[in-house]
């Protein structure tokens, strides 16, 4: 057995004491453990933007014994097993490569079935999907699911020609919030909702035009959110530390406390 085979059984085998013997293990099921998992996605997702590996390490780790930990509740109930899910990716990823040669489930690698890269949402439709947006899940948080619903329509082709024109929608979306802006400055709450409708596309168009320049705005949004919160705390712990209440500072003064949380960073 290779070492990941060895810690794989490790894993299942821990599993299945706890959920004999563990008064927690032994009664989660799949909706209790559904927000846990969440969290730990969540978990994952800091430590990879902070490029933390000792802490994505350990955060794969959770979320790896969740992984399993939902097969095993659903071997209990008759309804599949750990190597029905592996065995089910196995054969996912292999139909999705055509061009390129990939072991068999008994490690024989079998040649390509053909020499083209495929259309990758185009094999997806082949599988039984209706629409490319299926396999975009409505509860995604609203600028990862931006990103992933322009990536899954590109696939298909429904895609700006150049860069230009996606920076020119950008431009145009602007314009149209900030006329949209103008009629709820003058027009009060019938227009806000207008005024928001635009402010979506305007972001949508951004999200776009990023893609284009091989940026994620998810990605990139995650680290300045990371960012402002260092550089607050900064502030924060720096008029505390003089005996004084933050609310209590003029605008700047807390401006002269974040640049110099600025001038610590490396790349500010």
């Amino acid at each position: 057995m290779t070492e990941e085979q060895i810690s794989l059984q490790w894993l299942s085998s821990i599993l299945d004491t706890l959920r004999k013997q563990c008064p927690w293990d032994s009664v989660q099921t799949i909706d209790s453990l559904r927000y846990l998992t969440i969290e730990e996605v969540y978990e994952l997702s800091e430590a990879i933007t902070a490029h933390d590996y000792d802490e994505m390490r350990k955060e794969l780790g959770d979320l790896f014994m969740h992984l399993v930990f939902y097969a095993k509740i659903a071997a209990d109930e008759g309804r599949f097993t750990l190597s029905d899910v592996i065995d089910g990716i196995c054969r996912k990823l292999t139909s999705r490569h055509p061009h390129i040669a990939l072991p068999d489930r008994d490690g024989a690698v079998q040649p390509p079935r053909q020499s083209a890269v495929p259309q990758w949402e185009q094999v997806k439709m082949k599988e039984g999907r209706r629409s490319a947006l299926e396999g975009v899940p409505a509860s995604l948080p609203s600028l990862v699911k931006a990103v992933r619903l322009q990536e899954k329509a590109a696939g298909l082709g429904f895609e700006f020609p150049t860069r230009a024109m996606a920076k020119a929608k950008v431009d145009e979306e602007y314009g149209e919030f900030i006329e949209a802006l103008d009629s709820y400055h003058s027009d009060g709450e019938r227009a806000h909702s207008h005024a928001e409708e635009e402010l979506g596309d305007l972001l949508f168009a951004i999200v776009k035009w990023a893609r284009f320049e091989n940026l994620n705005a998810d990605d990139a949004l995650a680290r300045t959110n990371r960012k402002f919160a260092q550089r607050f705390k900064h502030v924060e712990e720096a008029v505390h530390a003089a005996g004084h209440n933050v609310q209590d500072l003029s605008l700047d003064e807390m401006q002269q406390l974040w640049n110099e949380a600025k001038k610590d960073e490396p790349h500010s």
